[in-house]
Parts: C-alpha cells; sequence; structure tokens
C-alpha cells in the first residue's frame, strides 16, 4: 500500500550535515506543513535522498534545517518487507511499538561507522503531510519501522550513535556507495 502524497515543487540536492555539526544534536522544531519553505525543503529532502545511493531516508537537520520534516523510501531496499513507497511526514511521533529487536544501521551524517541499534519492529507514526496538513497514521514493520524511528530520531537530535547497544556493537563501514560519475560523496 503506498501512500498518496500531494505534488511538490522540484526539489534541490542539499549537502549533507556530518555527525559533528550541532545541528544533529538539537531537537528540531514544529512545523506549518502549508509554508511555502516547509513545501520545498520536503522536495529538497526527497531529491538529495534520491541522489544518495544506499539512502533510504533523510531528516531536515540533515540538510541543516532544524525542522521536524523527514523523507522515507524503502521500497527498493533487499530488506524490505514492508513498503508504503514514498513517505514525507512532518511533526511526526510514534503511537505505538511494540518488540525491541537488534539491527544494523548506517546513517548519510556518520559515513563512516555502522552499529547495532534496538528499535521496535512493529510501529504506527503519526504525521502530518507537506502542502496540504492532513494527519496520517502509518502502521508498518520491520526495515520501514526502523528507518521511520531512525528518522524521527534525527527530528529529536539523535543519531544513531546514542542508540547502539555498547562500543562493541559500532563497526567501520566497509562499503561506501557513490554517485555515477563522482568520487567524493
Amino acid at each position: 500500500m503506498n501512500l498518496t502524497l500531494p505534488t511538490l515543487p522540484q526539489g534541490v540536492h542539499k549537502e549533507v550535515i556530518r555527525a559533528t555539526s550541532q545541528i544533529l544534536s538539537v531537537s528540531a522544531s514544529l512545523v506549518d506543513p502549508e509554508h511555502p519553505a516547509v513545501v520545498q525543503l520536503c522536495a529538497d529532502l526527497i531529491a538529495t535522498m534520491r541522489v544518495s545511493p544506499g539512502c533510504v531516508g533523510l531528516a531536515a537537520p540533515q540538510v541543516g534545517v532544524a525542522a521536524q520534516a523527514f523523507c522515507v523510501d524503502v521500497s527498493a531496499h533487499p530488506k524490505t518487507r514492508t513498503s508504503h513507497g514514498l513517505i514525507v511526514l512532518l511533526n511526526a511521533e510514534i503511537v505505538e511499538a511494540s518488540r525491541n529487536e537488534k539491527g544494523r544501521e548506517g546513517c548519510m551524517s556518520v559515513p563512516d561507522l555502522t552499529g547495532d541499534v534496538k528499535r521496535a519492529t512493529k510501529i504506527t507514526v503519526a504525521g502530518q503531510l507537506p502542502l496540504t496538513g492532513q494527519r496520517v497514521l502509518i502502521t508498518t514493520d520491520a526495515f520501514e519501522a526502523r528507518a521511520l524511528q531512525h528518522e524521527i530520531d534525527h527530528c529529536k537530535g539523535k543519531l544513531f550513535l546514542d542508540r547502539v547497544t555498547g562500543a562493541h556493537a559500532l563497526y567501520a563501514r566497509k562499503v561506501y556507495l557513490e554517485p555515477e560519475g563522482t568520487s567524493d560523496s
């Protein structure tokens, strides 16, 4: 089942902020879903996620904006069991969660590490859609649930590093995916 999103403007690829930036540890502000700058931010998040190999989600703080906005799309990922397609949510919160399970996570803002993080395997998230402000509930599981929780954490000023199960659960990233035709990302 895919979520029906309103048509957003053309997005612009933004630079992804790295873990040493203070903005990644600040709880982001609630946003007005109908404000033109917020709508454009959502389009920019999608554009940035789409040009970033292996990326399944991106939150506004990761592009330097302390706003509660993010996008997720796990539909092409091999670990996906349930997928709602492209999800763009504002002011999102987890309203129900069950059964924690440990899983490996990486992050565009922490490009050199991955880590084992315990997250709920089934969740219900409430949030608003950009442009219309429509409130939606999304119930999902497995990898999509993990991705949503990861992005909601970004909006609350947390990185996966804050949730790893211990120093023994951090790993050097072994594979780097780069956009076609570039040597740096």
